[in-house]
């Protein structure tokens, strides 16, 4: 089963297990957080499409970490006016691994299905 989720302007493919790379989330380590803006989803067989979001499935993830990524140089020129600027960045971003794709999901449905992943 996989889904097709929608976070931080863009679109993630994700499947229960995988460890996707956000732009920066506010959340903690360690703590879990819900996507609700579920665009497509698949058990292989059955294909739903949102209009414009699938209603009534959500993607839960735990937060690994938060970092940043690797330096992009910005270099500005113009010929023959002397301007030259030379500029770093890195972009923060947050580490998740998708713990749950849940079809039909209640919050007391999820508690029950993860109290029976926990034993």
């Amino acid at each position: 089963m996989y889904a097709v989720i929608e976070s931080c302007g863009k679109q993630y493919k994700v499947t229960k297990g995988d460890v996707i790379f956000f732009e920066k989330l506010d959340t903690e380590e360690g703590k879990k957080v819900t996507f609700d803006k579920v665009i497509l989803v698949s058990d292989g067989d059955k294909v739903e499409i949102g209009n414009p979001y699938v209603k009534g499935v959500k993607v839960e993830g735990k937060v690994i970490s938060h970092g940043k990524g690797k330096k992009i140089i910005v270099f500005k020129y113009k010929p023959k006016k002397n301007y030259r600027r030379k500029q770093g960045h890195r972009q923060p971003y947050t580490k998740v691994e998708i713990t749950l794709v849940k079809v039909g999901a209640t919050k007391k449905e999820t508690e029950k299905l993860e109290e029976k992943e926990e034993v």
